[in-house]
């Protein structure tokens, strides 16, 4: 195996850089949140003393040292488990895949819940667009709260290309998982954001001619923080809850309206097909993320013996 880093320097800081610009997998937002995550481990590792060799150094001790240190911050299930994700992709790259076992639950690390207790929902404000000085960004950012588009999508869209009438179309390249999808263009609200999207950007995307999309996320991210403009994710969670309530009749559980176990079966039946229909116009593989949006269960019809419910 060739030599992974210098071993002059004697830091584990200057391992991640090597590794991940060797290894440019996924979209470069999925690169760049993967240096940041192993960037922190190499930190972690340091301060927990242990001696930096190579970057194939990484052995079962460094993993139970790091896995005990999150653990006793109390970090979320979902960010123990992200990390893990990065770690495993790093032993794969160094041909170790064998130093930390396949599932999680060896670190005593718990399944995620996908069932929350609080809306996350937030709509986009006059007064918060008011303060983003970038129309590019303000256009991303009104697109995101009109379809539910994610933050990649709403900046790498093409508006005149995916505008099909009566649907958003995405491409795969703009996507997570590079999954194509459609969403239906429902009022004149929708309707009027596309066409501003569409005069702003002409042929083109929501990335200006002079920049690439890696100088346009930065730019997005400062605008937003300058602007008090956080928790943008809260869009996909209003956009979710508004159509939930469009498909049933009644608000989600998530924004006041009655758990499913209060539902009739008739109500059940609708509950279970607006969810899957939110869930594909989100552009999720699982079904039960919907109740990340919404709360509550995904009722599953009958099912051959051996299926269970989803959460």
């Amino acid at each position: 195996m060739a030599s992974l880093g210098p071993r002059r320097d004697r830091s584990w800081k200057r391992f991640p850089g090597f590794v991940c610009r060797r290894n440019r997998d996924g979209s470069y937002a999925t690169q760049r949140d993967r240096e940041r995550v192993l960037d922190l481990v190499a930190g972690q590792l340091q301060e927990l003393g242990f001696r930096y060799e190579t970057a194939a150094s990484l052995k079962p001790k460094h993993v139970e040292g790091l896995v005990q240190r999150w653990l006793s911050e109390g970090l979320a299930v979902g960010t123990l488990k992200n990390r893990m994700a990065e770690l495993r992709w790093w032993a794969e790259k160094i041909g170790k895949q064998n130093v930390l076992p396949r599932n999680n639950s060896h670190y005593d690390i718990a399944n995620r819940q996908y069932v929350t207790k609080v809306s996350k929902a937030r709509e986009l404000s006059g007064v918060e667009l008011g303060r983003i000085t970038d129309p590019y960004t303000a256009m991303s950012l009104r697109l995101q709260a009109a379809f539910g588009l994610r933050r990649g999508e709403s900046i790498k869209i093409q508006p005149g290309w995916a505008d099909r009438g009566n649907e958003l179309a995405l491409k795969a390249s703009w996507t997570k998982g590079g999954r194509a999808r459609e969403i239906p263009i429902r009022n004149e609200e929708q309707r009027q954001v596309l066409n501003d999207a569409k005069a702003l950007a002409g042929r083109g995307s929501l990335i200006p001619a002079d920049r690439l999309y890696v100088n346009q996320l930065r730019r997005f991210e400062h605008q937003c923080a300058a602007a008090g403009v956080h928790r943008i994710h809260g869009h996909r969670h209003q956009y979710a809850q508004v159509r939930y309530r469009e498909l049933t009749g009644w608000a989600a559980p998530a924004a006041g309206g009655p758990r499913s176990k209060d539902l009739t079966p008739e109500q059940r039946a609708m509950d279970r097909e607006a969810r899957l229909t939110i869930s594909a116009e989100l552009g999720h593989e699982r079904e039960q993320i919907t109740a990340v949006y919404l709360r509550g269960k995904l009722l599953c019809a009958a099912r051959p013996a051996g299926w269970s419910l989803l959460l």
